[in-house]
C-alpha cells in the first residue's frame, strides 16, 4: 500500500492583544509601526502641539466673539437705510417750528434747542444709516451752546457727515403726527426747505402728515412726533 505526504504550510499565529491595539488611531504606540495608509489619520503630538502655538490668544477671542470687524473701518455699502424718530410735547409760549418753517399756533415744542420735530428726526435717520450716534449725544442737551439753537445746525452737520463718508441721499420719506394745526397749507413749504437743507432734489423728498384720531397725547394736542426713513446711496 503507497504511503502518501501531505506538505502543511503552518498555521499563522494568532493576532495578539497587542497587535490589535497597535490599529488603535487615538493613541498609537510609538514602539509598533502604524500602517502607512493610516498616517494621514493621525497627526502626530509634535504636529498638533505647533497648530495649538500657531493660534494666537487674538485670532481665538475673534473666532469665539465673531468681532473680526471690531478694529476695522465699517464695511462700504452701496446703499444705506436708516430710521429717525422724535417726539416733543406741545406747550404754550413757544414758537412752533416744523422743518424750518414757523407753523402758527397757540402751542410749540418745549425744547432746549428750537425743537424742530421733524429736522430733529431726518437728522437721527441720516446718523443711524451711517451708523453714528445719535442726535442727543452728537448735540447733547446738557451743553449750553445748543440752548435755543436752529435745528438746521444740526442738519447741515449730519449732511457734511453724509458727503464725508462718501453718501447722498437716495431718497427720503417723513411723516408728521399731530392733531393740530393742518398741514396742509404748510406741506409744500416745509418740503421745499427740507430738500434745500438736505442739498436733495424735491423729488426725492416725501412729507406726510396724520392726526392720531384724538388718542394719547398726540391726539390731545399735548405733543408732535415724527417718523423719517432715509436712504443713503454710494456717489
Amino acid at each position: 500500500m503507497a504511503t502518501h505526504f501531505y506538505s502543511c504550510s503552518p498555521i499563522p499565529a494568532k493576532p495578539t492583544t497587542k497587535t490589535i491595539h497597535s490599529k488603535s488611531f487615538v493613541f498609537p504606540n510609538p514602539r509598533i509601526s502604524t500602517p502607512r495608509h493610516c498616517n494621514n489619520l493621525v497627526p502626530s503630538l509634535s504636529s498638533a502641539s505647533t497648530l495649538r502655538a500657531s493660534i494666537s490668544p487674538a485670532a481665538t477671542s475673534v473666532a469665539v466673539d465673531g468681532t473680526t470687524a471690531a478694529a476695522n473701518p465699517p464695511k462700504s455699502l452701496p446703499f444705506r437705510v436708516g430710521h429717525g424718530f422724535d417726539l416733543h410735547r406741545l406747550e404754550p409760549g413757544y414758537p412752533l417750528i416744523i422743518g424750518g418753517i414757523n407753523i402758527p399756533h397757540d402751542r410749540g415744542c418745549e425744547a432746549h434747542s428750537d425743537g424742530d420735530v421733524l429736522l430733529h428726526c431726518v437728522v437721527d435717520a441720516i446718523l443711524g444709516a451711517l451708523g453714528l450716534p445719535d442726535i442727543g449725544q452728537i448735540f447733547p442737551d446738557s451743553d449750553p451752546k445748543w440752548k435755543g439753537a436752529a435745528s438746521s445746525v444740526f442738519i447741515k452737520e449730519a449732511v457734511r457727515l453724509m458727503h464725508e463718508a462718501g453718501y447722498e441721499i437716495g431718497n427720503l420719506d417723513a411723516t408728521l403726527i399731530l392733531q393740530r394745526p393742518k398741514l396742509s397749507p404748510h406741506k409744500e413749504v416745509i418740503k421745499s426747505n427740507l430738500s434745500e437743507l438736505l442739498g436733495a432734489d424735491p423729488s426725492v423728498v416725501n412729507l406726510k402728515a396724520k392726526t392720531h384720531e384724538r388718542v394719547d397725547s398726540l391726539g390731545e394736542n399735548r405733543s408732535i412726533a415724527a417718523h423719517t426713513v432715509v436712504l443713503l446711496m454710494r456717489k
